[in-house]
């Protein structure tokens, strides 16, 4: 019988493992049990510390619903998710950086036309946003799908607020034949990470803020291209340098510029109250090849 200590138990995991017929999984299994005993090693990680991580991953596993993803948060909070989505989503100089997904991504949210108002009733100062999507060329992109949300004055997303009976602050729209999109919303505020759960707990546990500057999410898709799923955020404002999902990349940072009342808007008509105009000009990377399997 094989004795097991602290320092045996590893190496026997990890052989109990060796029947794993999927290579990539067992990578995966075998890196991950390596690095927790290493980790609990060399914390000394006591039963009593060990207890409060157990009931912490079950409480994030209660605080997960179909409107609420826990475990995004931590993994947002951790960098877990920058690190991933960085290490996967390299690409030239030039083309639209990828950032974070976020927790409040709804599937079915309703699809509008351009120039139509996605605010749908939210709560916010008007905000009127037109960009283009292109490619690795720089040639227009027809008919692709942007995704749309957002956060409304107060720092809330339609899906933290019960009350509502519709879907507020997020759509889908198409981009046109010579790539442009234009649509009508509010100035996006800046929003905290839901904290009244077990992530929230840890951030103050570990001295840290639970806010996000004012940014616009969007993710876009077209044949062809690889998905882009991205922020665009809010110039001068508050938390760019303290994101607390580490979220913000110098070149997706934009000019949310503020207009009187009185000024012209895009149809000519001077409007009765300010608002405010952004611009941002996006750039898909061509879907690369999938390597071919090498024949004898």
């Amino acid at each position: 019988m094989v004795n097991i200590d602290e320092w045996t138990i590893t190496k026997a995991v990890l052989d109990a493992q060796r029947g794993c017929t999927d290579p990539r999984l067992k990578t995966l299994l075998d890196s991950l049990v390596t690095h927790l005993h290493d980790f609990a090693r060399e914390v000394r990680l006591s039963e009593s510390e060990w207890r409060a991580g157990i009931q912490f991953l079950t409480e994030v596993g209660r605080f997960t619903d179909s409107k609420r993803q826990e475990f995004i948060l931590l993994s947002d909070t951790l960098g877990l998710s920058t690190l991933v989505t960085a290490q996967n989503n390299c690409k030239p100089e030039g083309f639209t950086e990828s950032t974070v997904f976020g927790p409040f991504f709804v599937k079915d949210a309703p699809w509008y036309d351009n120039g139509e108002d996605i605010a749908n009733g939210a709560h916010g100062e008007p905000c009127f946003v037109n960009g283009t999507v292109k490619d690795n060329e720089g040639e227009p992109i027809s008919d692709a799908h942007i995704a749309v949300w957002q956060s409304d004055k107060d720092g809330f997303y339609d899906v933290q607020r019960p009350e509502l009976s519709r879907l507020q602050a997020r759509g889908n729209l198409r981009s046109l034949v010579d790539g442009r999109f234009y649509f009508k919303s509010i100035v996006a505020a800046p929003n905290p990470i839901p904290n009244d759960g077990p992530v929230g707990r840890m951030l103050s546990a570990a001295g840290r803020h639970p806010w996000r500057p004012a940014h616009l999410h969007f993710m876009i898709t077209a044949p062809g291209y690889e998905p882009l799923i991205t922020h665009i955020f809010r110039d001068k404002g508050p938390y760019l340098d303290s994101d607390a999902v580490f979220g913000v990349r110098s070149s997706l940072i934009a000019d949310w510029e503020r207009h009187d009342a009185g000024s012209a808007l895009a149809n000519g008509t001077p409007s009765s109250i300010p608002y405010y105009t952004l611009r941002y000009d996006f750039k898909l990377f061509r879907a690369r090849p999938l390597a071919r399997a090498q024949t004898p």
